[in-house]
């Protein structure tokens, strides 16, 4: 079964954190794909995303759809990427999950996808 491990955390928090540490987070990272990737576990790479002050909210509104600049949510901690993995339970996806390189803030979701 496939489920969406979703990445949150303080998007001002990285902002705070040096070149050389930053740096060796994302060593950390792509050590966790290394290591993940071989075991079928991951099925798509995932995607980081860009900070929520480059978003765009469509909502409906009386005579269309009405877009807005940014989610404009008094938020602390937002959705800063996805990454889908392979897993035979949501115990399973868990456990990899678990694994990811945590700091500051951040945290993990796990869900399963829909498969339509």
């Amino acid at each position: 079964m496939k489920y969406a491990m979703l990445i949150r955390g303080d998007e001002n928090e990285g902002a705070e954190v040096d070149s050389p540490t930053r740096d060796e987070g994302m060593k950390e990272v792509y050590a966790w794909f290394e290591k993940w990737g071989p075991t079928g576990k991951i099925a798509d790479g995932g995607a980081e995303l860009d900070a929520t002050r480059t978003a765009k909210t469509i909502r409906p509104g009386a005579t269309g759809p009405v877009v807005t600049d940014g989610p404009y949510l008094e938020l602390k901690e937002v959705l800063g990427g996805v990454v889908f993995l392979n897993a035979d339970s949501i115990d399973d996806a868990v456990a990899v999950a678990a694994t990811w390189p945590l700091w500051g803030s951040s945290s993990i979701e796990v869900r399963p996808v829909i498969e339509h």
